[in-house]
């Protein structure tokens, strides 16, 4: 499972961290290489990743000499909709979310915006016969 970055930079613009001086500089470096290397003392990140835009995922997997099958956004784009919560209390709401999640798991131009990008692959299989 990998982080998208461009998530990653959206995230921090809707929880308004970009605006805040002393995190700007560590977003701003995870934009420009990838790297999430948070700073010392901040409980709220609390781990070094290596983050992907989605193509980049595939093209590790094919050098991996795996065959990408597939790629789904875990929260995929209900975040966006601001208390989600809410929605998902409703069981007739949260179908709804429900359904248009699954509609849009894997639309390749909205992969990024999901905070998490889960890539199913196979490898080789040698079958003697």
């Amino acid at each position: 499972m990998e982080l998208s970055w461009s998530s990653l930079k959206k995230r921090e613009l809707a929880k308004g961290l970009y605006f805040t001086p002393d995190r700007r500089p560590y977003i701003e470096a995870s934009a420009r290489d990838g790297l999430l290397n948070p700073p010392q003392g901040d409980p709220s990140l609390f781990t070094t990743a290596y983050l992907h835009e989605p193509s980049q995922v595939r093209t590790e997997f094919s050098a991996a000499g795996l065959t990408p099958r597939g790629q789904y956004c875990l929260e995929g784009t209900a975040w966006l909709m601001g208390d989600v919560s809410s929605w998902l209390d409703n069981p007739e709401r949260r179908e709804l979310v429900l359904r248009a999640m699954r509609l849009t798991e894997s639309v390749p131009s909205l992969l990024g915006v999901s905070g998490h990008l889960l890539t199913a692959g196979s490898k080789p299989t040698d079958r003697q016969s």
